[in-house]
């Protein structure tokens, strides 16, 4: 039986005496990180030189840290709220600091999007990986530990101990272990929220050498609070959710575009003529009869590395209902708000028992048991977000040209590859059509790009918010004309210059009439009869942030845009000053205390925020 702890300390102290000073750590992705076991050990190296400690791990999850004033203002209430008493990883502190003693490591196949850029240890150290070849990486480098978060509960007089939030690698290394190619200690660390998931990660307390359970390492589980889904995110969702079947099979990525699939699903599923009818709005030179609009009477069969809110909307919507083994959604790892978790604590055993969570190696890939994958995932569609795309349908998702990581490849490579492998399967890549700079508008659609994630020779569906682009098996020509066609308009006339100066587009070619007014105003203006029905909220599967941050949220980010272009602040600041608040403002207002400024420069915010809150409600 495994040895039990109350000290993080002591824990770390035993680790040290039974493995060694040589200490190769596995930490798992995301949520499932032993926080204060691996602090202590942090401790224990950083104080004795003569321990060597590498983290091997992904996606380190840190608490916002707000720079401006009225960004201090708004999100620190909000991380007291939700991410107060949640343990920092002391690793990440002095990655940021520059400051990590030599005889540690911390080595990541996956970052959190955009936090390492620009941070020379962490990218230097950054190893670039597909999420199911990471355990192997792991273990070719000598791992002996691994450490995880875990839920425990008694059944029948029994301990039993859930990995819970990350299979994912957990389960293969397990395996590598159980089957003699692998030789390490695993170490525990119970906590009290989170969900106690059925399936291959309930292990018996016998598969643990030591585990840390006390009521002062107990802690909140990080809990990012959902994002509003802006109209740029709904439309890509949408135009995603006409090329799902019924009786098929999901796999959806990290974010809102997810959360808008989901929502797009649950709209076509509860209100066909409305979806219908937006539909026609958004698209409407499309094909009626090519687009996937009918209801869900079989319904659809979930198979994704992360089980994300999203999919929990489609379970209650009686959309995600198509079994598998009895089983409607597999997932290997997951993060999302507290009443994500909450929900997952809540449910009856018999309802729970139809999530199950699997090693990647099971959601990811099709090798082992191959001919069974290959039976339930039918008519698969596998939807993940890219930064930008070329026009020749090679994707750009997890890297900058320069060699920066922004996140990792993570699951992206092992889903395209499926689709190709799987009878009537498609890998759908979504990328917003632009993104916004300091002082103008860039197109995310790219004649090239000095780094690709996904090559263009296995490109299959691109979709922005101005349609879908099927591109399997098309000429380079007949790509170009399917990518210009979901670009912006600002900038298609360029890219097919550019297309054409380099002989991959005939000179003769212009673009259709209908592809000609790609601009963001289309969008809002198509999605408006259904935003203001309801049928498209900001938050779809509830918000952590209350009513008054709900309204504050748009009126900050209208506040932002302006600042990109400093032109627009004075008209900004004459229209603040000269009018009068009502009430629901002036509780914003108070909610950033500014409803009484005492200096010159809240009197500016006051102003700026006051005109952004009439600017968004405008929008």
């Amino acid at each position: 039986m495994p040895k039990k702890f109350t000290d993080p300390d002591d824990i770390a102290e035993d680790i040290i005496r039974d493995v060694g000073t040589n200490l190769v750590v596995g930490l798992p992705l995301g949520l499932g990180k032993a926080n204060h076991i691996a602090n202590a050990l942090y401790a224990r190296a950083a104080a004795d030189r003569t321990i060597n400690l590498t983290f091997f791990t992904a996606l380190t999850l840190e608490k916002p840290r707000p720079r401006s004033l009225l960004e201090r203002r708004f999100i620190a209430p909000v991380i007291d709220r939700l991410f107060g008493g949640y343990p920092d990883l002391a690793y990440a502190g002095a990655l940021h600091a520059g400051a990590l003693p030599t005889n540690i490591s911390v080595i990541e196949f996956f970052f959190l999007a955009g936090k390492w850029l620009h941070a020379p240890f962490a990218q230097q150290h950054y190893i670039s990986a597909n999420y199911t070849h990471a355990s192997s990486y792991l273990l070719a480098r000598g791992l002996n530990v691994v450490m995880q978060l875990v839920a425990k509960r008694v059944v029948d007089g029994e301990t039993r101990y859930s990995l819970s939030c990350n299979t994912d690698t957990s389960l293969d290394l397990l395996r590598a272990r159980a089957e003699g190619r692998a030789s390490f200690k695993v170490y525990g660390q119970v906590n009290s929220e989170l969900p106690f998931m059925p399936g291959a990660g309930d292990l018996a307390a016998s598969e643990f050498d030591a585990l840390l359970d006390s009521p002062e390492t107990d802690f909140p589980l990080f809990a990012p609070p959902a994002e509003p889904v802006s109209d740029t995110k709904y439309a890509i969702g949408l135009h995603a959710a006409t090329l799902m079947r019924d009786g098929g099979t999901l796999q959806i990525g990290i974010g809102q575009i997810g959360d808008a699939l989901a929502q797009g699903l649950i709209v076509r599923h509860r209100d066909n003529a409305r979806f219908r009818e937006i539909m026609q709005r958004l698209s409407p030179g499309a094909e009626p009869s090519a687009l996937e609009t009918a209801t869900f009477e079989k319904g659809l069969y979930g198979v994704s590395e992360m089980l994300t809110e999203a999919f929990i909307g489609l379970i209650e919507a009686d959309i995600l209902k198509r079994e598998v083994d009895g089983v409607a959604l597999h997932g290997a790892f997951f993060l999302g708000p507290k009443s994500f978790y909450r929900a997952l604590r809540e449910m009856t055993p018999d309802r729970l028992a139809r999530i199950q969570m699997m090693p990647v190696s099971f959601t990811n890939e099709l090798y082992g048991d191959e001919a069974a994958k290959r039976r339930a995932r039918v008519d698969a569609r596998f939807v993940n977000n890219a930064m930008m795309a070329t026009l020749m349908g090679a994707a750009v998702s997890d890297g900058l040209e320069d060699g920066q990581v922004v996140s990792g490849v993570g699951g992206q490579y092992n889903f395209v590859a499926q689709a190709f492998a799987l009878a009537g399967a498609r890998a759908i890549l979504t990328v917003e059509a632009t993104r916004q700079g300091k002082a103008r508008t860039h197109s995310n659609v790219r004649w090239n790009y000095g780094h690709l994630t996904i090559p263009r020779h296995l490109r299959d569906v691109t979709v922005t918010e101005y349609g879908v682009a099927d591109l399997r098996g098309k000429s380079d020509a007949d790509v170009i004309a399917a990518m210009l066609g979901v670009a912006d308009s600002r900038f298609q006339s360029e890219l097919a210059r550019q297309a054409k100066d380099a002989g991959k587009l005939p000179k003769s070619f212009e673009i259709p009439a209908d592809k000609r007014e790609n601009f963001p105003e289309r969008i809002k203006a198509a999605l408006r009869p259904a935003r203001e029905a309801g049928l498209l909220p900001s938050f779809p599967f509830g918000s952590d942030f209350t009513d008054t941050e709900q309204r504050l949220i748009p009126a900050l980010q209208a506040l932002q845009e302006a600042q990109r272009s400093p032109l627009q602040l004075p008209g900004l600041l004459w229209q603040g000053f000269t009018r009068t608040p009502d009430t629901a403002d002036v509780e914003c207002l108070a909610r950033l205390g500014l409803d009484r400024p005492k200096t010159l420069s809240e009197r500016a915010y006051r102003a700026l925020v006051s005109a952004a809150l009439v600017r968004s409600r405008a929008e």
